[in-house]
């Protein structure tokens, strides 16, 4: 075991996790200690599988080739500058020892490579993964949408899939290439469906002999409503905006059976489909569950409305891994969103420096503002405090809010140029699907020198 070394005496932060929550609250806390910082009375350090954050409302356009991925990710270590950035997964978090177990990017190869680092204040910002059933298949077939590595994928994977339907003469083989389903009816799965098969419409008229109508998109939802944070009235007509499109939308229906991309639905459906998507809900970081730290029925840690752990001292918590009460809503929790997790890491870093300081913390308060989705090229829809959109102008409103929410003006400036560049030019209909396995051309190679 080893620790990252620190001066004597100093403070120490950790917080676990890169992702909104924990980037917020290391930026915030950078600006507002920097004093301190400069002088090593306090050390912050950043815990995160990746080496960067993902903006995860321009998922959706990064797949469908609007933007450029790189764009839509944030370099901890440019923007966390003075912050310690350590790319790994917490394995442990142990109140009791006051301290997190790490094992970082590469531990596997490194003798005793697992990091021990004790704290004085604790963030746990670890942020949800998918929520998976036990469906047959699933776990073989399908595909998530949280990640940028699984939009590059799907980005790559549709384009595969209209290639292969452009060059194979089996008619039952043709149709599962061009059969895409997507479950779940919240943000994530809409916008990927919208946009991706907004990019496959537009990229069928450099195929010959394959006709955008011959596609089929399914979107598959458990309860009999979408986009529930748009409220029912939006949500009807995102439907009905789907349905003009040729986009199946089944209400009410689970997916029972993936097997072998056979798809069985609970309404009696059978087909192949070449693309599964899954979107149906997430679940707070197992990590957190395993702890020593005070948690729900859900497995989320219970917060107070100061962004602390009830009941332990020096421990704070948001985003979609805490149940942080709603205090503009009796009895309610705060919704598992951006708009949340941005507002609250502020917060929880002021309330962090404030008991440094000796002073109060306050609590968080925010009444919720509304939710715009983008539902492809020129489609969107919105209900903004109250007030409704659809069609472009809710499309333009979905991009001007989420830039104006992007970190750093770099990115800012870089996704600007994207989109201009792209009302000059069509979106690429290249699949870099190789990039899956860069090996294997060489290994190929080997392989034919070594028995030639």
């Amino acid at each position: 075991m080893s620790a990252l070394s620190i001066p004597d005496g100093a403070k120490r932060i950790v917080i676990v996790g890169g992702g909104y929550v924990g980037m917020y609250t290391a930026l915030r806390l950078q600006r507002r200690l920097r004093a301190r910082l400069r002088r090593h009375e306090v050390v912050i350090t950043v815990i995160n599988p990746h080496s960067y954050m993902t903006y995860q409302p321009f998922l959706p356009e990064a797949a469908a080739g609007n933007l450029e991925p790189r764009h839509v990710v944030a370099p901890l270590r440019k923007i966390l500058r003075r912050c310690r950035i350590v790319t790994g997964n917490v394995t442990e978090i142990s109140h009791a020892r006051r301290c997190v177990t790490v094992s970082p990017v590469g531990a596997e190869t490194v003798p005793d490579g697992v990091l021990e680092l004790p704290y004085d204040y604790l963030v746990v910002a670890a942020g949800s993964i998918s929520r998976t059933l036990p469906i047959p298949g699933l776990a073989e077939c399908g595909v998530g949408f949280k990640t940028v590595e699984e939009a590059i994928f799907l980005r790559n994977h549709v384009l595969r899939q209209l290639d292969i339907a452009a060059s194979v003469r089996d008619p039952r083989a043709r149709q599962r290439a061009l059969t895409f389903v997507f479950v779940g009816g919240g943000f994530a799965g809409v916008e990927a469906l919208g946009e991706l098969e907004d990019m496959a419409s537009d990229a069928c008229r450099w195929y010959h002999g394959l006709d955008p109508r011959e596609m089929r998109w399914i979107l598959v939802e458990a309860t009999d409503r979408i986009l529930p944070e748009v409220g029912p009235e939006m949500g009807r007509w995102t439907i009905e905006a789907l349905r003009r499109r040729g986009i199946e939308v089944r209400l009410k229906t689970l997916l029972k059976s993936a097997e072998d991309h056979h798809i069985v639905l609970s309404d009696g459906e059978e087909f192949d489909a070449g693309t599964l998507v899954w979107t149906a809900g997430v679940k707070p970081h197992p990590v957190v569950r395993d702890s020593d730290l005070p948690v729900d029925e859900k497995g989320r840690l219970k917060a107070t409305a100061e962004l602390t752990v009830e009941g332990v001292p020096h421990v704070y918590t948001a985003g979609d891994n805490a149940a942080v009460p709603d205090l503009t809503s009796v009895g309610d929790y705060t919704a598992p969103n951006a708009q949340h997790a941005v507002r609250q890491a502020k917060r929880l870093a002021d309330n962090i420096v404030a008991d440094l300081r000796g002073a109060p913390r306050k609590p968080y308060i925010h009444r919720y503002v509304g939710s715009v989705a983008g539902l492809g090229l020129h489609k969107g829809v919105a209900n903004v405090y109250g007030i409704k959109l659809k069609g472009r102008l809710a499309w333009f409103l979905h991009r001007t809010y989420h830039l104006s929410r992007m970190p750093t003006v770099n990115r800012k400036i870089r996704i600007t140029g994207d989109w201009t560049l792209a009302a000059f030019f069509r979106r690429e209909i290249v699949s870099l699907g190789a990039l899956q396995a860069p090996r294997k051309e060489f290994e190929l190679a080997a392989g034919r020198r070594h028995t030639g």
